[in-house]
Formats: structure tokens, sequence, C-alpha cells
């Protein structure tokens, strides 16, 4: 069995796995990560590996406490990747990111593919039908997007996200609601039009915690899929473990 664990700006997933099968997923505070690591690894004892990809301020010496119990593995840039990199900066692109691609080109070998991951900030990560990383964006998440409006403004309320009843908003509150979650969905769909136009076919995967809530507000097809970033994790030490 295998533990991997996405250490996010926000918050920490981890799922257990079984050959390409979720056992079952967890999310998590930061201050809570030892104690839960602790709880799962009494419940799945068989658990053999622990694999981490990390963007977050965690230190390794809290994963590396378990050496004792188990093999820990930390996804880094030096790594070997399914996929060639033809980013302009190599060094500076995230691991979550290269993850990603990592997963999408495993699962869907020789295709376009677009990742979407929508969590503290949106990523869009592209990887060509030759499996070559081209690159892609990023911009501010839903959570991001509603802190910026009060802090960067006198008077407007810090909203909890909540979907508009309206494109028109009849309030501030519901104006926000409006211009947060709408102009979000309007990028996404927008992003996805313009990689669709250059492309003849492409797979778009939508992943990250607001995966769900944005995912039927789409007018694209896509595949959602939450989990996609800890699936891409064993993925990846899957392939690093036959390569080796």
């Amino acid at each position: 069995m295998i533990l991997t664990i996405d250490v996010g700006n926000t918050r920490i997933k981890a799922a257990v796995f079984e050959g390409d099968t979720v056992l079952e997923s967890f999310v998590f505070d930061k201050i809570e990560l030892e104690k839960k690591i602790k709880k799962i690894l009494e419940r799945f004892k068989t658990i053999a590996h622990l694999v981490v990809s990390s963007v977050g301020d965690v230190e390794k010496q809290s994963f590396l406490a378990f050496e004792t119990e188990l093999k820990v593995y930390f996804v880094s840039n030096e790594d070997s990747f399914p996929f060639s990199n033809n980013y302009g900066t190599p060094k500076t692109l995230g691991i979550d990111r290269m993850v990603l691609a990592a997963g999408a080109t495993l699962l869907y070998p020789n295709q376009n593919r677009l990742i979407i991951d929508a969590g503290t900030c949106v990523t869009y990560d592209f990887v060509d039908e030759n499996n070559v990383y081209q690159g892609g964006a990023i911009a501010p998440g839903l959570r991001l997007r509603y802190e910026s409006l009060h802090q960067f403004t006198a008077k407007l309320p810090l909203l909890a996200v909540q979907s508009p009843e309206d494109y028109i908003g009849k309030s501030t509150t519901e104006s926000i609601h409006s211009g947060v979650v709408n102009g979000l969905v309007y990028e996404i769909d927008g992003f996805i039009d313009e990689y669709k136009a250059a492309c003849t076919k492409i797979i778009i995967i939508l992943t990250g915690g607001d995966a769900d809530f944005l995912a039927k507000r789409l007018k694209n097809t896509i595949f959602a899929n939450s989990n996609f970033l800890l699936e891409s994790l064993n993925q990846t030490f899957q392939y690093k473990i036959k390569n080796d």
C-alpha cells in the first residue's frame, strides 16, 4: 500500500492506494499532520511507502519522523517524469504542476491534455500529444478573489464562497458573488475555448478543492476529479519504481 500526501497552500490532502485503487482519502489542516498520519498508519498497517508532494510550508522532518515505519519519498523537480519539459524556467515550475502533468501523461497517453487545478490558485497546465509539457497559466482561486476584494478596498466585506443567484447582482453582496464566481467560470471556459481552438482533440481535467463547485457551472465538457493530484502522485511514484 502507498500513502500519498499533497501539502497545499491551505490544507493537506492524503489518500491510501492499493495498486491504482483509492481505499480512502483525507483532508486536514497542517497542524494535524503527524496525528493524522499516525491514525492512518494504525488503520492501514501494510502501508509501505509515504509519497509526498509539497508546495506548502510543512517541514520535511514532520514526515521523516515516520522513517522507522515506512519508506518516505519526496517528489522533486530532479526526478524523472514521463514527459519532456519545454517550460522556459523549469526549476521554477511547481512540483504540484509537474505531478499533475505526469498523471495526465500516464493516464491519457499521446493526447493533448489541459489540467486545471482549482485551489488557492488556479493553475492551467498543457501537455501536448507528443508528451511535451508546454506551460500554462496561474491565476487567483476563488478564496483569493474574495479576500483581495476585502483587503484592498475600504468597505467591501469578506464573504464565504457562495453560488450567485444571477449574473446581475442586486446588492453589494450579490455583486461580489457574481463577480468572483462567474468571473472565474468565464475565465476557465475562456481558457478551454482557446485550447480547443488550437487543438483538434484535447482532454480537459479539472481538479482541486473547488473542482466540484465549479464543474457544474462550466459550459465545456470536462473530467472533474478532485483527487486527481493524489492519483497522479501514486502514478508518478509507480512510474519511478518501474524506471529506476
